[in-house]
């Protein structure tokens, strides 16, 4: 129960499908050590989704719906998050798109777009969340970036990288402004993960989805990737008190991939 008594505000915590992505994982494991938590999602059914299961362990959840590049819907749920709860100990900002290609293949309204649900998303959560967690004296912000902000994956998403590349300096800017006030601000770096996000984007780029697990999974230093729940274990050390004198870090949770060089995938 290493949330005991905290209140999580969870962005992205729906799912493609019945499937569990990262974000449901980091709201069902944060329910089981105890904290209320607020799930959001631009699929109202997908968070919906999230909170059932949560209940039917006997955790607490509300959920929500929210477009994260509009400020208004952003500030409609923290707000709610508040009125509900009293108060926000943890935010997640999980929400992400890939779109496949460089810069002369990607056009510039899908690199506009990936750099909105991306970054933006972020920057308004922040917006809103912040001022009650100085309210509080207290806080934990936990943003989910790749491994593909620091190093080539073995997919051509330039924007996906880029935007990823911003989230993390984002983060550490946040973290610095406000490590006096106690709220503090930590990214995660999945590596190559085998959640419901990649089926749809990456299939299409390794020919079909056996052929692309296949292929990522040799990858990986450990023959195999890893899950929703990798990064849910440590974006719980990074919400409790446990890591009460992190801040500003970058957790690679990537089975060692970011020591090794990647030879380029083909299709």
């Amino acid at each position: 129960m290493r949330l005991q008594g905290k209140v999580a505000l969870v962005f992205g915590a729906g799912s493609i499908g019945s499937g569990v992505g990262n974000g449901r994982a980091m709201a069902m494991l944060f329910a089981r050590e105890g904290a209320s938590v607020i799930a959001v999602d631009r699929d109202l059914a997908s968070a919906q989704e999230t909170r059932n299961r949560i209940a039917a362990e006997g955790g607490v959840c509300e959920a929500e719906r929210a477009d994260v590049t509009v400020s208004a819907d952003v500030l409609r749920v923290v707000e709610a998050c508040i009125h509900r709860f009293g108060r926000i100990d943890v935010l997640v900002n999980n929400v992400g798109i890939a779109e496949l290609g460089g810069p002369v293949e990607l056009s510039e309204e899908k690199w506009d777009l990936v750099f909105d649900v991306n970054v933006k998303s972020m920057f308004l959560a922040c917006k809103h969340v912040l001022p009650q967690m100085e309210r509080q004296g207290s806080g934990s912000i936990i943003n989910i970036s790749s491994l593909a902000s620091v190093r080539w994956a073995g997919v051509p998403y330039v924007s996906y990288g880029a935007s990823k590349s911003a989230v993390n300096g984002f983060s550490r800017y946040v973290a610095m402004q406000y490590a006096s006030k106690k709220i503090r601000v930590n990214t995660i770096l999945p590596g190559l993960m085998n959640t419901p996000m990649i089926v749809e984007p990456l299939a299409k780029f390794y020919g079909d989805v056996d052929a692309m697990v296949a292929q990522r999974d040799a990858m990986c230093p450990t023959g195999k990737m890893g899950d929703a729940w990798d990064v849910a274990h440590a974006a719980l050390y990074l919400a409790c008190d446990d890591s009460r004198y992190v801040t500003g870090m970058e957790l690679l949770v990537d089975g060692g991939l970011s020591q090794q060089v990647v030879t380029p995938a083909r299709p």
